[in-house]
């Protein structure tokens, strides 16, 4: 029996030594984390992945607000065309869209008034004429006592008179787009065309063939690209960092990466209800693709200061977090969180911090998402 007991306990304690013996094996098992940030790469590996190392640079970079707008054009870049007479449209070929140089044909329109008014205008030209003998022989005779000076005098006001109303008919036949001096009774037309007064585009056609138009409506209306606005939204918070002339860099949501410089030029005086005030830029370079009421983000260049920096490349984001690369031995580098801040034309501003000193340490500059790949996949075996 004694003998039996000196086996039972011999074997529990033969048992619990066995798992004494594991436990160092757990501890290594928790330690594995804190090397799961070291990665190591053989020459020939960092070759295939085009590593590169290298300090961060000092640089300059741009704190930028990033505000929302849309393109505009100034008063002066858009024409209503209408016509100073009514009539029948007879003919046009224009569509939204289409471009127009200046002095172009827009449109045609027929209506018998043209008619009367050039007309009129040759029926003044006429009596002007006689007015003008009759004028001249009224003032010899007047001159020799043949004539009484009333007769002279009513003489030389209707002279006058068709003098002024024949100026007055050629001005509404230039409104028209007829030159008068060119008018005679063999070239009489019933025809009016209208003529584009600017190079741009065509942004509205508000007739058809056959309707009748009246000098109140507007046919068409046209915009001049080359003087288009970007108008900015900035909220009444971020007005403080504002200034006339100040750096803008504005771009599509579809095309980021094509950007538009422009300036700043006026800066609204008046809060709308959303604490908005309108910021109106001046593009620096004219482009067609952009029209009037597109959508456009911009960033506007708030001050600068000097940052270490590394390129976008060496900055990899992994959960949520960013990280880069710290050279620590030949072929070995360690993963570690970084703080960035703003970013400038492929430069990213580094925070310092106890795990990224800028100022000595050394950092992958090209290579990283191979490095952190490599990383992943030594933690899944």
């Amino acid at each position: 029996m004694k003998k039996r007991q000196f086996l039972y306990f011999a074997l529990v304690a033969g048992l619990l030594g066995g798992c004494s013996t594991e436990q160092p094996a757990e501890s290594t098992v928790a330690e594995k984390p804190q090397e799961t940030n070291l990665v190591q790469l053989t020459p020939a590996q960092l070759k295939n992945a085009n590593v590169k190392t290298g300090k961060p640079e000092r640089k300059t970079i741009a704190t930028a607000l990033q505000v929302n707008g849309m393109m505009e054009a100034p008063p002066q870049s858009m024409i209503s065309v209408s016509v100073p007479l009514g009539g029948y449209l007879k003919k046009t070929t224009l569509l939204p869209g289409m471009h127009l140089k200046k002095g172009q044909q827009m449109a045609e329109l027929e209506d018998q008034s043209y008619i009367q008014l050039q007309q009129d205008y040759l029926t003044a030209k006429a009596r002007l004429a006689y007015l003008e003998q009759e004028y001249n022989r009224q003032r010899e005779l007047n001159q020799s006592k043949a004539s009484s000076d009333k007769v002279y005098q009513q003489t030389q006001a209707e002279y006058r008179s068709q003098q002024v109303l024949l100026k007055a008919l050629g001005e509404k036949l230039r409104m028209v787009g007829i030159n008068p001096n060119r008018l005679t009774e063999s070239n009489l037309s019933r025809t009016l065309r209208i003529y584009s007064p600017i190079d741009g585009y065509v942004t509205k056609v508000n007739v058809n063939t056959g309707k009748y138009v009246v000098p109140t409506d507007v046919l068409f209306e046209l915009v001049d690209p080359r003087d288009l606005h970007l108008m900015l939204t900035v909220f009444e918070k971020d007005l403080d960092k504002l200034e006339i002339g100040q750096q803008v860099l504005a771009y599509r949501a579809n095309q980021p990466e094509k950007k538009y410089p422009a300036k700043i030029i006026y800066i609204g005086k008046d809060v709308a209800d959303d604490r908005a005030v309108e910021v109106h830029c001046h593009l620096e370079k004219e482009d067609p693709a952009l029209v009037p009421g597109m959508f456009m983000n911009a960033e506007i260049e708030v001050h600068s200061k000097e940052a270490y920096t590394l390129p976008e490349d060496a900055i990899v984001r992994y959960g949520n977090k960013q990280y880069v690369f710290a050279a620590r031995d030949s072929g070995i580098f360690e993963m570690v969180e970084a703080q960035t801040g703003n970013s400038e034309h492929g430069f990213t501003a580094l925070v310092p911090s106890p795990t990224l000193q800028p100022e000595t340490q050394t950092y992958v500059t090209k290579g990283a998402y191979a490095l952190l790949m490599k990383l992943k996949n030594k933690e899944e075996e």
